[in-house]
C-alpha cells in the first residue's frame, strides 16, 4: 500500500484510512497519514461521513471477514449499493484471529475451531457475491504473497471513481495457517489460480495449455493452445454493465475450478457523495443558504417551563 500510494501526487494529509475491530483493523497504525480504529464493524459507515463533507481525501475502509461480513455487513451492503467514492479493503483469512481463533464468516463447512470443535455447519459467505449483489461499481480479489498484482489492484482502485471492494486472501499463520495453500500455494498457483485480464480469454495452467468457456450458465475447463480461435472461450469483459458475468466468475472455485484473480466488474455511474452535493447545491440555489439560528429558534420549538 505504501508503495502503491507513493506513485500519486497527493501529500499525505489528504489518505485517510478507517478501520473497525480485527487484526486488519491495526492497518492505520503502519500508515504515516491521518487514520480512524473506529468500532466493529462501522468503518463504513464513518467513512460515509467523511466523504459527504470533504470530496478532497482518499478513503480507504480496511476490514476483515467478521469485521466486514458479520458485524458490519449491513453498513457494508449499504455503503455499496449507494457507490460511495471510497474504497474498500476486505481482508479475508477465514477465522477470528483477534480474538483467538474462532470460526468465521467465511470459514469452509467442516473447519474445527474452537468455536466449532466438531466441525463448523455454517454455510461460508462468498464476500465478492455480496459486493455483486450490492451493486458495487469496482470489485477485484487479490492475494498476500504475489505483491506485485496486490499493488496493482490497489492502483486500480485507487483510480476509480465510485465504490472499490477489494478481497485479499490473507495467510493467517497463527490460527488458520495454509488456508489458501492449496490454492495459492508455490507448487499449486499456476493450475489452480486464473488471473483476469480485460479483453483476453481466460488461460491458465503452467503451460498455458487450459482455458475456461461457458457450457450454458456454467463454466468448463477445456485444452487450449496458443492463437487457438477465442470465439468459443470465456473472453473476461470486466466493463459489462450487467452483474451477470462477474456472478460466474465467483462460482469458480477449487477444486472444481481455477479460482479467479483480479479485477471482476469496472463499470461508471453516479456516485452518492457526488448526488448529495448536487441536492444541496440546489437548495441553496433555490432556498439561500440559510442560517442556523434561525432553524434552531424557529416556529418548530417550544419552551418548556
Amino acid at each position: 500500500m505504501q508503495r502503491t500510494l507513493s506513485k500519486f501526487d497527493l501529500p499525505k494529509e489528504k489518505y485517510v484510512f478507517v478501520s473497525g475491530i480485527g487484526c486488519s483493523s491495526r492497518f492505520p497504525y503502519y500508515m504515516n497519514n491521518y487514520g480512524f480504529h473506529s468500532i466493529h464493524g462501522r468503518a463504513p459507515t464513518i467513512a460515509t461521513g467523511l466523504r459527504c463533507v470533504n470530496s478532497d481525501l482518499s478513503i480507504w475502509v480496511i476490514t476483515g471477514d467478521g469485521d466486514g461480513l458479520s458485524i458490519g455487513g449491513n453498513h457494508l451492503i449499504h455503503s455499496m449499493r449507494r457507490n460511495i467514492n471510497f474504497n474498500i479493503l476486505l481482508v479475508n483469512n477465514r477465522i477470528y484471529g483477534l480474538t483467538k481463533g474462532q470460526y468465521s464468516p467465511t470459514s469452509p463447512i467442516g473447519q474445527v475451531t474452537k468455536s466449532s470443535p466438531l466441525g463448523s455447519i455454517d454455510y461460508p459467505i462468498n464476500a465478492l457475491c455480496i459486493a455483486i449483489a450490492s451493486e458495487a461499481t469496482f470489485i477485484a480479489r487479490t492475494l498476500d504473497s504475489i505483491p506485485a498484482h496486490m499493488g496493482s489492484v490497489f492502483e486500480r482502485a485507487m483510480k476509480h471513481k465510485g465504490i472499490s471492494f477489494v478481497e485479499i486472501y490473507q495467510n493467517c499463520n497463527i490460527f488458520n495457517d495454509k488456508a489458501f495453500e492449496p490454492v495459492t500455494g508455490r507448487d499449486n498457483r499456476d493450475d489452480r489460480m486464473v488471473m483476469l485480464e480485460h479483453g483476453k480469454p481466460l488461460v491458465f495452467g503452467k503451460s498455458k495449455d487450459k482455458a475456461i468457456r461457458l457450457n450454458g450458465l456454467k463454466t468448463e475447463v477445456v485444452p487450449y493452445q496458443e492463437g487457438m480461435d477465442a470465439k468459443d472461450l470465456l473472453v473476461h469483459n470486466e466493463n459489462d454493465p450487467e452483474p451477470n458475468y462477474a456472478y460466474i466468475l465467483t462460482q469458480m472455485e477449487h477444486p472444481e475450478m481455477p479460482v479467479p484473480f483480479g479485477v471482476f466488474r469496472n463499470i461508471t455511474k453516479p456516485t452518492y457523495d457526488e448526488m448529495l452535493e448536487s441536492q444541496v447545491q440546489d437548495a441553496i440555489k433555490k432556498r439561500g443558504k440559510g442560517d442556523l439560528k434561525e432553524l434552531i429558534y424557529g416556529r418548530d420549538t417550544w419552551t418548556v417551563k
